[in-house]
């Protein structure tokens, strides 16, 4: 028997979101309009031995909480318990994703070099796209080398919308 992931349905300013809990932790945070569309969804549900069931949580009712308290600039950090589904390598990085301050960006290679494998550039690219807690688990503060906006799961005009929130 598979278990559930409750999920719901966060109109952000920049684009909707789907929220999901599985037991006592939140394990999405995804755009519904997506660059590779169910690929974080087919992977979390696989992962987990789980399926979809659109109905609320208090987790995620919460998360849609601090949501708009992060939308109107009175949140920096989220204090929400997580539940990531992926390799030890995309937990590593997902983790590293926490300790990049609000307003603040790194680039990929950075990221790599603070995971101590500078050379696991594009692994870490990878991973960092896998990430299923967008905003939650900032991946938006990975840039390109360059300071370009390169990909993001819910699109780069949504990245650089986050980024001009958290710089203001």
């Amino acid at each position: 028997m598979k278990s559930k992931i409750l999920i719901q349905r966060y109109s952000a300013p920049c684009g909707d979101l789907w929220l999901g809990s599985s037991g006592d932790r939140l394990c999405l945070c995804n755009w519904t309009v997506e660059k590779h569309p169910g690929r974080v969804d087919r992977r979390l549900q696989r992962l987990l031995h789980a399926e979809y069931v659109e109905t609320p949580s208090d987790l995620t009712q919460e998360a849609a909480r601090q949501l708009d308290e992060y939308f109107r600039r009175e949140r920096r950090t989220f204090d929400l318990p997580l539940l990531f589904a992926g390799t030890s390598f995309q937990k590593q990085v997902w983790q590293r994703l926490l300790e990049i301050p609000y307003g603040q960006t790194l680039s990929y290679g950075g990221l790599a070099a603070r995971l101590g494998q500078p050379k696991a550039v594009r692994a870490t690219a990878n991973a960092n796209g896998a990430n299923a807690l967008s905003i939650i688990v900032p991946c938006h503060r990975i840039i390109g080398s360059d300071h370009s906006l390169t990909g993001y799961g819910g699109g780069t005009d949504t990245k650089k919308f986050l980024l001009e929130l958290e710089r203001e």
